[in-house]
């Protein structure tokens, strides 16, 4: 089995960090969370379930983050690197399949989950806007990508150490499927099960939104 780490970023999670944890953790996989300046005991909990936490004092976005725990998974030499979000919209116990596609896939550099082949329960406006953004975001990657907006993601560790990273934000997604893509890598996406329950979005539809589309002019502008 490859060497296999989660990078969790978490702000304020401390309702379903431990959820996500546990069933990684039992599969053998080791954990980072990367605690972005959370006002609860998120960083409490994850300490106490076996998992490296690494602290922002302040809020810097999921993009700073996910840098900042792929940059400790590379320094620790993982060859896998999961990308999971820690506020339970993600079935943790998928993770297996992931690692089994990367396994079996040696030409793809990225697994990135699919949630819209069954996308009962999402939210209609953010179904529209993942459908928009993917068929976009596959354009210029010249791959088909259904859902380049789920964060659910397994990433070789030779992708990390081919590309650079800027984005502090949400468009890290993006930036980082066509980063890849330029580099040569091929993406692939595995069929994962829709979750929402209760829990408060952190994405801000409108802001969020404005922040992908200069992304994406800037990303143009550089073709």
């Amino acid at each position: 089995m490859k060497k296999t780490c989660a990078v969790l970023p978490s702000h304020n999670e401390e309702k379903t960090l431990a959820s996500v944890i546990k069933p990684l953790k039992e599969a053998g996989i080791d954990i980072f969370v990367v605690d972005d300046g959370s006002q609860d005991d998120t960083d409490a909990i994850a300490s106490s379930l076996g998992a490296e936490v690494i602290r922002h004092q302040h809020k810097k976005g999921k993009g700073q983050s996910l840098k900042d725990g792929f940059k400790l998974a590379l320094e620790k030499s993982y060859d896998y690197i999961i990308a999971i979000d820690a506020d339970g919209q993600h079935n943790p116990r998928e993770a297996g399949k992931f690692i089994k596609t990367a396994d079996k896939e040696g030409g793809a550099g990225i697994i990135i989950g699919n949630r819209l082949h069954k996308p009962k329960g999402m939210p209609v406006t953010r179904l529209l806007t993942n459908k928009i953004m993917s068929k976009i975001i596959s354009a210029i990657c010249k791959q088909h990508i259904p859902d380049t907006q789920c964060g659910y993601r397994l990433i070789k560790r030779e992708v990390l150490q081919d590309i650079y990273l800027r984005a502090h934000k949400f468009e890290i997604e993006s930036e980082l499927l066509i980063k890849a893509a330029k580099a040569g890598y091929k993406i692939i996406s595995v069929p994962i099960e829709t979750i929402y329950a209760d829990e408060v979005s952190h994405i801000n539809p409108f802001i969020d939104t404005l922040r992908f589309i200069r992304f994406i002019v800037r990303v143009l502008r550089k073709e």
